[in-house]
């Protein structure tokens, strides 16, 4: 019997899908559920699972754009694991490259006669008196010159034609490589050329202090991982908290424009911008308002996993409001974010520099980061966009008041 298997769809509004890579071979035999091929839509990379086992027959070749429905492969479920073909194949192959790799070599023995009397001859690369006064003046390297005078000695000529290296590289690799980028990738540029084009963006930056932050993890972070089964007290779960927090307190940036129309929020589906295997993600975390430090930092650990392994859906990354973006993780001390439409606001978090600041009139070290506020500014207005960045400013240098209702051990289910 001949199956016909046919892209599956991965979301309502997706259309067609790419073969990003075939992960086995024309004629190989498959078993059912093993991942045949990765098609990446707009939104997500997903692994194609065989329907059947039998031997496989592409339809489509790695790089085509195929429609929902199409039919990508056919297997014949009544075919039989070829046992002997492997062997055969790969007993072949080294017949075939023996003789590939002895040629070489006799070049190889041939040509090295050839160089020895160069090499041997004491006036190769030595410059005359004249050419070695030109050289200094120059300074350039005799090493670095090559003669044409009697057994390759350097002339005045050489060294008057002679030009220093001005860091120009020589002799090093010049090749470039052309790959067509994966859907996502394309739709990520395409939404991010999109967000700079269509929206009057503007970036307001403050920065924050995270010594209250870093004291409470410190005190706490061992009993937290250790009664919520490995799950731990990171830095996300206290800025999704100030954030959703901000957001109640300014529901403009909370919002959306749809053509004419504002659309406004009462709760916070909180994208957070991971980066995965096949470029950056943001899946969205559910009613972040609602969470615990344990639910957020739970939910993002999964997110993340997902991500890293590949297993994202178009729903996990649908249909956030606001989004966070760490690019403090790799090194990061100042950026803009770009917004992620529709929404109308980004926060982007940095890396933790300990620098001095004044504190009551005295200079004191402690660990900074700062963070930056993207925005459309055709729906939020400066006042609100300030406002916003203080307050989760103030939510995560005052955690134990205002994060937590100063209870910690009940805050983080202690």
């Amino acid at each position: 019997m001949i199956l016909e298997m046919k892209v599956p769809s991965p979301g309502e509004s997706i259309k067609e899908v790419e073969i990003a890579t075939w992960l086995v071979k024309d004629g190989d035999y498959v078993e059912k559920d093993q991942a045949i091929a990765e098609v990446d839509s707009d939104k997500a990379t997903l692994e194609l699972p065989a329907e059947a086992s039998g031997i496989i027959t592409l339809k489509a070749e790695e790089g085509d754009a195929v429609a929902v429905g199409a039919v990508v492969c056919l297997i014949d479920t009544e075919g039989v694991k070829p046992s002997g073909a492997t062997t055969e194949s790969k007993s072949e192959a080294p017949k075939e490259e023996t003789p590939k790799e002895e040629t070489p070599k006799a070049e190889v023995k041939a040509e090295a006669p050839k160089a020895a009397p160069a090499v041997t001859s004491h006036a190769a690369g030595s410059p005359s008196p004249a050419a070695r006064k030109i050289l200094d003046e120059k300074n350039i390297a005799p090493a670095t010159v090559s003669g044409t005078g009697k057994g390759g000695r350097i002339t005045k000529d050489d060294a008057v034609n002679a030009m220093p290296s001005m860091g120009t590289p020589t002799g090093g690799n010049r090749g470039s490589e052309r790959s067509k980028l994966s859907m996502l990738r394309r739709k990520v540029a395409e939404r991010l050329v999109s967000a700079k084009n269509e929206t009057a963006m503007l970036t307001t930056f403050n920065e924050v202090n995270m010594s209250p932050i870093n004291a409470i993890r410190n005190e706490y972070k061992d009993a937290f991982k250790a009664k919520h089964a490995g799950v731990g007290l990171g830095y996300m779960s206290f800025f999704t908290k100030a954030v959703t927090r901000a957001l109640e307190l300014y529901p403009d940036v909370n919002s959306m424009m749809d053509g004419d129309y504002k659309v406004a929020y009462d709760f916070a589906d909180i994208s957070i911008a991971v980066s995965g295997p096949k470029g950056l993600m943001v899946p969205v975390v559910r009613n972040a308002e609602n969470l615990s430090f344990r639910g957020v930092e739970a939910e993002i650990k999964r997110l993340a996993i997902k991500a890293r392994d590949g297993q994202i859906t178009v729903d996990d990354m649908t249909g956030g409001t606001f989004t966070i973006t760490n690019g403090g993780v790799f090194g990061s001390m100042l950026s803009t974010p770009i917004i992620n439409p529709p929404q109308s606001g980004i926060l982007g978090m940095h890396n933790i520099i300990e620098r001095p600041i004044a504190v009551n009139g005295k200079v004191e070290i402690h660990p900074m980061m700062y963070v930056a506020l993207s925005y459309d500014h055709r729906i939020i207005d400066g006042r609100e966009s300030v406002g916003f960045l203080v307050a989760v400013k103030e939510a995560l240098e005052n955690p134990m008041e205002l994060l937590m209702d100063n209870n910690p051990k009940k805050a983080l289910e202690l």
